[in-house]
């Protein structure tokens, strides 16, 4: 049950709005005032708060901005209550941090639709940041791996040129054509060994492409 903090003066609006979350299923907890709002937010960790900005004392804008200054609450969702529809009182709730604004007078669909869209919000970048840190790993172990897979590789195209170098040699020697045909054979084999390890190398390549090297150097896992 995701656990939402309702930060709001008026108490015939805090208890409908209270009453409305419970009814959906959420467990809604209220603060008259941002002071002891803040104190439930903190001692509860909602998954989102919804929070007025005309109060008196500790107003909206002194709320959010007191969470903000804090990681254990910096995080958490953060919706604004709010008759003033001002495009720069809008701005300066989204310049502080807020996610979204809910416009008095509301009524029961419109809190609970914004309410899921930020939660849908939510788990769609939790997945996101899960693939990202999959895809981390994945690259770290390339990084790990790349100076022995490095090596090992250049190890193993010198051993067919080397081959080729004796074929070719050897070949130029023999007079009958059962010689020649047998290293013409060894040619065409270390020819196609030649190849396949060049296709492993292209292999590689397409792991660091501009988009991989940009994440790597994001978070320090790839020199200048």
């Amino acid at each position: 049950m995701k656990t939402i903090v309702v930060i709001e003066d008026e108490q015939a609006l805090l208890k409908n709005i209270v009453r409305i979350l419970s009814a959906e299923g959420y467990n809604s907890i209220g603060a008259e005032n941002g002071e002891a709002g803040i104190q439930l937010v903190r001692a509860h960790h909602p998954d989102l708060i919804l929070c007025d900005i005309m109060m008196p004392g500790m107003n909206g804008y002194d709320v959010l901005t007191e969470l903000q200054s804090t990681p254990e609450t910096v995080l958490i969702p953060f919706i604004f209550l709010t008759a003033k529809t001002e495009r720069a009182d809008i701005r300066q709730g989204i310049e502080l941090g807020a996610d979204d604004y809910l416009t008095k007078p509301f009524d029961a669909d419109e809190l609970i639709g914004a309410i899921e869209a930020r939660f849908r919000k939510d788990e769609l970048q939790k997945e996101r940041m899960l693939e990202l840190n999959d895809e981390l790993a994945r690259l770290r172990q390339v990084l790990e791996a790349k100076d022995g897979l490095f090596d090992n590789l250049s190890q193993e195209l010198r051993r067919p040129m080397s081959n080729i170098n004796v074929a070719l040699k050897m070949l130029s020697e023999k007079d009958t054509s059962e010689s020649r045909e047998r290293y013409i054979q060894i040619l065409r084999e270390e020819f196609t060994r030649e190849l396949n390890l060049l296709d492993r190398v292209s292999e590689m390549k397409k792991l660091l492409t501009p988009e991989n090297v940009s994440l790597l150097r994001q978070f320090n896992m790839l020199t200048q």
